[in-house]
């Protein structure tokens, strides 16, 4: 017998092929391009031995679902990704870290609304003394009966468990949310448990739904990205795999420990990941052979079907024609005016004017939440990351803004995550701290070399954060000093060089004010969780809304960032970037970093070639770097 299990996953609300951010249309994506290739998986083989299941993250990504599907904005309808998943036809899902970005309330009113069932083991309500024991946010495990029909012409019942399980780190992600409201297991100690406890109960097959990676290791408590370690457990039939933006199998994960990318397996259990943005449509076909007593998996085929291959389903536009108007006429809105561009293609190598504007923003509001407070009189800096920087995205996956109005929907671009803002208390060590965190995305660059890759392509552009307020160089000669995970990994190494404020070198004892978003403030990627000891301010107010206020306040911008970072001298240095090809349309930038078009990879990105300093800028008050290791 065989069952074909369909996968979508990390969609992140794009429902439509269309970009709300550039109001392009015929896009490559896209739940309603899915729709169609499901219809065709379910023709080949009988819906009856189909199974369609979502590994989470549906519920946020685009101006429909972040603006449109949030309360107050004019939208009475129901959620629109749950309204497509119903006409779809789901059988299940689970939750990813996303779906916890508006709260548990706003979460559990929206998942009401679902006509499919959803499950999470490893998010509680309260913690038993095992993983059976706890009492779970979601039902822990679903047994799913379902009539399938053989080669035989026979029909039998096969009793299929889903296991959903999430990265613990939304306590992190989303500690304002869920801190005492929820707690959360490890994925691989719950999924130990619940395996064994599922066949207790007669399944016949079980099913992972796991919204995490597969990371080349090593294994560690509490992982982000433990598909290996999920992959490894007995019982296990089948992995459906996600979180990480990648496709399994593809060419993404060649060379990892235990990742057959010809045969579709983890240490031997087939897996599936398929993509993000509804770009692709995972098909795991499992053939079953039944003898005295079960069934056995004795084969398996893994595909990935490309969205574009196919126009998006009619009927299902149709449902969402009315959500899309409203999203396309709320992001229409003019906000203010921008005098020249505003695009992400150099936020890795230059004062960026998008980071500037940003900070901006959160340092007026942070400065009038805390006026007339006991920490008026400190300085007031601000950090934040540039979120579109191609890297797994693709080369399409940058902010470019033209010359002219800025409207709601380019806000939307500029910050697409719904992070609020938050202020800290901070020491000048552990401003240091954080802009060494920050600057893990670049490689140690050998002084005198040619042409050494820039950027380490594991660690995501948004991890590299900007203080605003402060102006420092970064040495890239040196090894970064921690990883991707936050841990301290060449303790003598210090890529912060010349920090200071207001023109003074910036010492450890140090006091100053940080405004930062919830996620990082918490200790969102591989920075310290600062808001545990120094949070000084929580506000409610996405970070987002804070910025359309700021422009519109602002009315005309003019993108002149403050001087605040640069790369140290390294003389006949030269070093490589992969960029967006749309930068080809900003010649001026180009040539302002010395920069040489090398040409489009076979990726799609452009490869730039540039210089490093070969000296430091005249200061007006130079004064030697007199920070002291605490």
């Amino acid at each position: 017998m065989r069952l074909r299990i369909l996968q979508t996953t990390d969609v992140h609300g794009h429902l439509l092929p269309f970009d709300y951010y550039t109001n392009q249309s015929d896009r490559p994506w896209g739940l309603a391009r899915l729709a169609t290739l499901i219809r065709h998986a379910h023709s080949e083989v009988g819906a009856a031995n189909c199974l369609l299941l979502d590994n989470g993250d549906f519920l946020q990504g685009t101006p429909l679902t972040d603006l449109t599907a949030q309360p107050d904005q004019g939208w009475t309808g129901p959620h629109p990704v749950i309204s497509a998943m119903n006409e779809i036809g789901y059988d299940a899902g689970t939750l990813g870290n996303h779906e916890f970005n508006y709260g548990l309330d706003w979460l559990t009113e929206t998942l009401a609304q679902a006509r499919f069932p959803l499950t999470c083991c490893n998010v509680l309500i309260r913690r038993g003394t095992t993983p059976t024991e706890d009492k779970t946010l979601l039902p822990p495990y679903l047994l799913l009966t379902r009539q399938m029909q053989a080669s035989t012409g026979r029909w039998h019942n096969l009793r299929i468990g889903l296991l959903g399980l999430v990265p613990p780190q939304i306590l992190t992600w989303d500690h304002a949310h869920l801190s005492g409201r929820v707690d959360v297991r490890d994925m691989v100690e719950s999924a130990r448990a619940w395996v064994p406890a599922l066949r207790a109960l007669g399944a016949d097959l079980i099913l992972l739904m796991a919204h995490t990676g597969i990371d080349p290791g090593p294994d560690r408590p509490m992982m982000e990205n433990a598909a290996r370690a999920l992959a490894r457990l007995p019982g296990i039939d089948a992995l459906l795999a996600g979180h990480s933006h990648k496709s399994f199998p593809s060419t993404d994960h060649h060379g990892i420990p235990g990742a057959d990318t010809s045969n579709g397996t983890l240490y031997g259990t087939p897996c599936l990941m398929a993509g993000f943005r509804g770009d692709h449509l995972g098909q795991l076909d499992l053939m079953l052979t039944r003898d005295a007593k079960e069934w056995h998996v004795t084969g398996h085929q893994s595909r990935l079907l490309p969205a574009s291959s196919v126009p998006p389903c009619p009927a299902l536009c149709t449902t969402l024609d009315s959500a899309h108007r409203h999203t396309t006429a709320l992001t229409a809105r003019e906000i203010g005016l921008t005098e020249t561009p505003l695009h992400s293609y150099l936020s890795l190598l230059r004062d960026d004017p998008i980071l500037n504007l940003v900070n901006g923003a959160q340092h007026r509001a942070l400065a009038a939440a805390l006026a007339d407070g006991p920490h008026a009189g400190l300085p007031l800096l601000s950090a934040s990351a540039p979120f579109k920087t191609g890297g797994r995205g693709g080369p399409a996956h940058f902010t470019d803004i033209p010359q002219g109005p800025l409207r709601l929907r380019h806000i939307a671009d500029l910050y697409g995550f719904p992070n609020t803002l938050c202020g800290l208390l901070v020491t000048g060590a552990e401003v240091r701290d954080w802009l060494e965190r920050a600057a893990i995305c670049f490689n140690q660059i050998i002084p005198g070399l040619p042409d050494q890759p820039l950027l380490d392509p594991s660690v995501p552009g948004h991890d590299f954060d900007v203080i605003d307020g402060l102006s420092y160089a970064i040495d890239l000669s040196q090894p970064a000093r921690y990883d991707l995970f936050g841990t301290l990994i060449n303790p003598t190494a210090r890529r912060i060089r010349d920090l200071r404020h207001a023109g003074k070198p910036v010492r450890h004892d140090a006091h100053f004010i940080i405004a930062t978003n919830s996620y990082r403030a918490h200790g969102g990627g591989p920075f310290a969780p600062l808001a545990e000891t120094g949070l000084i301010y929580s506000g409610t107010r996405p970070v987002r809304d804070i910025l359309a206020d700021h422009v519109a306040t602002l009315g005309q911008i003019a993108a002149a960032p403050d001087p605040t970072w640069r790369f140290a001298p390294q003389p006949g240095t030269t070093v490589t970037v992969e960029t967006g090809p749309g930068l080809r349309a900003h010649p001026a930038d180009i040539a302002a970093l010395n920069a040489t078009d090398l040409g489009l990879t076979d990726t799609g990105f452009l490869r730039l070639s540039l210089p490093l300093p070969d000296t430091q800028p005249t200061l007006a008050h130079p004064v030697a770097d007199a920070y002291m290791t605490p």
